[in-house]
């Protein structure tokens, strides 16, 4: 790994190399820009446009588009990007993720990039972690943008309707979160109608926190999901089967692997308490998922650590930032397991409709950038997953931070009484102090060690997540300690002395004015003015003592939190100092650290003397590195299999575009018609024997596609398959073309759009179920020593291939048996009043994608696409530019056909 990063950092010097040679053009452009008058300098964005449109390329007007964004930022907001901050623009146009410290100024940043890409009209998208970021940057540096004549969107959960959605996809800039990002791709591939889309594409997208996005979180995909049978009882039942089980005797426990096995006698024990004889009986297979998830509930899944209870639903806590991931539940029956095992109220078990990791989301993208404090550790995924590299950007000010030796105590208990003792001693001096904890559990028992002594602080975690940035910007106060459940993504920077429009915006709230009216504004900048004096005076007096002091009251699996932990402190050239207090008991040292343990263990001191050795704190280290080598194999394997379904969703979203975009499917019907006859005579008539021939079963699967009025006997007169084949393709064609004389060519085309957009989203619903199994039992095929992966590619394609067979099917079936209904309404289009029924018509059936995307909106307050019931889809088939493809190869979509009669035809 180390020689890896080596050669990922080769050219690194040369790339900050070339940033720099960047920063003396722009700054050369400042004085002619600060003459011009603001419309003459807001003029400037016109110009660069037309630049664009007669062939220049963006690199181009880097250096004008820069100065003019930070003349425009001195003038809006008062801030002016500083030397690094046009590095940092500049890496992130290049594609790169600028690794910039903690105050430095990523968000200011991050506006140069994005209106120089903004010009061109295409789109670009800002991805944050949560949602008040989003909102609080487009409007903070939406000023600047927006000043220069840049359109600025915003996408919300609770975002409104697709209309509303579409207009704000449609600006130059659009922020959001991740997941909304994701979620919006996902559900405009089961619109029912172009209309329904909002996204237009994915140029560039700049994403803040890069390493939380992209890497923290990649673990887990996006699904959008349906609700299926109601399963609670049973969750209930083994919720309490398990209380009764032990540990080492009934089932054995892996913390490590995170794996929780059943012995022979636990599995007797539960059979007993079933009432049955075998569980692993094929018929009762779900006894068995079940068991297992209700097991990792009771082991692997720790109340205020994973999760939190509140209003009476299990909340997910987020490992890396310590908040709640609301609208988030684990997958595969686990977030029902942990439901039943806290005895609140069950929801219902899902079904996926739609998915893709974040991986897959993000490499459609055709520039990506990031910025975070934080990249380094990551470079060689980055590099590996989504071909970024990454580039430190110097500081502005050199970092006077000193990082303390970490200190390790035997038992966690006296950790945290010198924890209380060290807090206590700063309080007394008045430096701050910023503590940072690694759950919920240990920040609220903290807490109450805390107040035992009478020492005034602030608690940030989960439960309290609605006041963070309040908190947050006030711990940097005389006698101030805040204690927090991780700092990644907060967002806002800790000043010294305090935020002084933070205390005013506080006070005028607490007077009851608006600080959003134009009033409020006015009276916000008053009291700022006032305050400043007082927090800057206050200032001085914590640089004098030290700055800040983070304390770490436990090591975090990843390097990276501990780093964003310790970079609070320090920013800006500001004096700081961290420290880091273990104990053996700590969950890092207990699993991974075991030989510093022993050896400490083995050292004649008393428990409450504190250890500070370089061995332990190189085995800390040493300990992170495994467990973050294991979660990048756990995000290298979800990207892995999800291989296989995102060349399987590339298939059937270019699918149903096509379809959207009103294309024409008469010759792929008649394509699939002489598909259908061959396939059908093939099976039925094995040779030219008369013998061989099932007549009786031919003319039956001939009425399933069409209503023929050949008989048994006439097809039994046919002489060969050849000339039966030509017989049967002859009346299917001309049975064919007569509904379509008879319907109208016009509205031929819209119900054959209409009956395959519903085939194929009943089916793809239908893989997914069947791929989401496959994939539970895969790993079993390494028993047979088998690869796994290259078990589910194999399967995952032939499975695949089956599905665009049926869907080949059932279209002609449907196709020419449908019904057109046309209602009597005045003024009502015929065509998009028609009502379709056919043999177990798909637009009728129960849980469509469509039900399931108007459901999913409804429940985030946006408008619902409508289903095929309430109109008619439009769609197309483009031909596939795949002109390499010999015409009887297999066709490259994976449909199992050949070439000529598929794409190639």
């Amino acid at each position: 790994m180390a020689v890896l990063d080596k050669l990922l950092r080769v050219g690194e010097g040369k790339k900050v190399k070339a940033l720099q040679g960047l920063v003396p053009d722009i700054n050369a452009r400042e004085p002619e820009l600060h003459k011009l008058s603001d419309d003459a300098l807001r003029a400037k964005t016109a110009d660069f446009r037309e630049k664009l449109d007669n062939g220049a390329d963006l690199t181009d007007i880097l250096i004008d588009a820069f100065a003019v964004t930070r003349e425009a930022a001195t003038r809006t907001i008062g801030q002016r990007h500083y030397d690094v901050q046009l590095m940092g623009g500049a890496a992130l146009h290049y594609g790169w993720i600028a690794e910039m410290k903690t105050g430095e100024g990523k968000t200011l940043t991050s506006t140069l990039p994005m209106y120089l890409n903004g010009l061109n009209g295409k789109g670009l998208h800002v991805i944050t972690v949560n949602d008040y970021l989003a909102r609080r940057d487009s409007e903070w540096m939406g000023e600047i943008l927006g000043w220069l004549g840049l359109s600025i969107g915003l996408i919300l959960p609770d975002g409104g309707d697709s209309e509303f959605k579409r207009s704000q996809y449609a600006c130059d800039i659009t922020y959001g979160t991740n997941n909304e990002f994701g979620f919006d791709y996902l559900r405009d591939n089961m619109a029912t109608t172009q209309a329904q889309k909002v996204q237009r594409g994915h140029t560039y997208a700049i994403v803040d926190e890069v390493d939380s996005i992209l890497v923290d979180e990649a673990r887990t995909p996006l699904i959008i999901s349906g609700r299926i049978a109601d399963a609670a009882k049973l969750y209930y039942k083994f919720a309490s089967i398990v209380r009764g089980l032990t540990r080492d005797v009934d089932y054995d426990v892996d913390e490590e692997k995170r794996i929780v096995a059943p012995t022979e006698e636990g599995v007797a024990k539960v059979e007993a308490a079933l009432g049955v004889e075998n569980m692993y009986d094929a018929i009762q297979q779900n006894l068995v998922h079940q068991f297992q998830a209700a097991l990792k509930a009771k082991e692997l899944y720790k109340r205020d650590k994973d999760y939190i209870l509140q209003h009476g639903e299990v909340k997910i806590v987020d490992e890396f930032t310590g908040r709640i991931l609301e609208g988030r539940r684990w997958s595969e029956g686990l977030h029902q397991a942990v439901e039943a095992k806290e005895g609140v109220k069950i929801k219902e078990e899902n079904q996926t409709l739609a998915t893709i990791t974040l991986q897959n989301y993000f490499r459609m993208y055709e520039k990506l950038a990031g910025m975070t404090g934080t990249a380094v550790t990551e470079a060689a995924e980055f590099a590996s997953t989504y071909n970024l590299q990454v580039v430190p950007i110097p500081t502005h000010r050199d970092l006077l931070r000193d990082d303390q030796a970490d200190l390790i105590y035997k038992s966690e208990d006296f950790k945290f009484e010198a924890v209380v003792d060290d807090l206590a001693e700063r309080y007394e001096t008045g430096q701050p102090v910023l503590v940072g904890t690694i759950s919920v559990a240990k920040s609220e028992k903290l807490s109450r060690m805390l107040d035992k002594r009478g020492i005034a602080h602030e608690v940030l975690n989960a439960k309290q997540h609605t006041r963070e940035a309040e908190i947050v910007t006030q711990a940097g106060r005389l006698h101030s300690i805040t204690v927090a459940t991780n700092m990644a993504g907060r967002g806002v920077d800790i000043l010294l002395g305090g935020n002084p429009e933070g205390l005013a915006i506080k006070d005028l709230r607490a007077e009851g004015i608006d600080v959003e009216s134009d009033e409020g504004r006015k009276l916000v900048s008053e009291r700022t003015a006032k305050y400043k004096v007082e927090t800057d005076a206050e200032g001085d007096k914590v640089r004098e003592l030290g700055g800040l002091y983070v304390l770490g009251t436990e090591r975090h699996d990843s390097r990276r939190i501990d780093n964003q932990l310790r970079g609070r402190s320090g920013r800006q050239g500001d004096p700081g100092e961290s420290r880091f207090y273990l104990s053996l008991e700590d969950e890092l040292m207990r699993l991974f650290a075991t030989g510093a343990m022993n050896w400490v263990m083995g050292r004649a001191l008393p428990d409450d003397i504190p250890i500070e050795a370089r061995m332990v704190t190189k085995a800390i280290e040493r300990a992170q590195n495994t467990v973050e080598q294991r979660n990048a194999e756990i995000r290298k394997n979800v990207l892995k299999y999800d291989e296989v379904m995102n060349e399987q969703r590339k298939v059937i979203y270019k699918r149903r575009d096509q379809i959207l975009d009103e294309a024409d499917l008469r010759a792929e019907t008649l394509d699939y018609l002489e598909e259908a006859v061959d396939s059908t005579v093939a099976t039925f008539c094995v040779s030219d024997a008369d013998d061989e021939w099932d007549i009786e079963g031919l003319h039956a699967e001939i009425s399933a596609f069409w209503p023929t009025e050949l008989t048994e006997d006439e097809l039994a007169d046919v002489d060969s398959t050849e000339d039966l084949q030509v017989l049967l393709l002859e009346q299917a064609t001309a049975y064919y073309e007569s509904r379509e004389q008879e319907l109208g060519v016009e509205t031929m085309r819209q119900i054959e759009r209409q009956v395959m957009l519903n085939i194929i989203d009943q089916h793809w619903r239908e893989h997914l179920l069947e791929m989401d199994y496959l994939e539970e039992g895969i790993n079993l095929r390494a028993m047979g020593q088998k690869d796994p992966l290259v078990e589910w590619q194999r399967e995952g394609f032939e499975m695949f291939g089956l599905m665009m067979d049926s869907i080949a099917q059932d279209f002609v079936k449907y196709v020419m048996h449908v019904q057109v209904v046309v209602e009597d309404q005045p003024g009502a289009n015929a065509v998009t009043d028609m009502a379709l029924s056919g043999p177990d018509d798909p637009s009728s059936s129960g849980n469509s994608m469509a039900d399931a995307a108007r459901a999913q909106a409804a429940a985030e307050g946006s408008e619902a696409p409508a289903t095929a019931e309430d109109e008619v889809v439009n769609t197309p088939v483009v031909k596939s530019d795949w002109d390499k493809t010999p015409r009887n190869a297999p066709c490259p979509c994976g449909s199992g056909k050949k070439f000529k009669q598929c794409h190639g035809s």
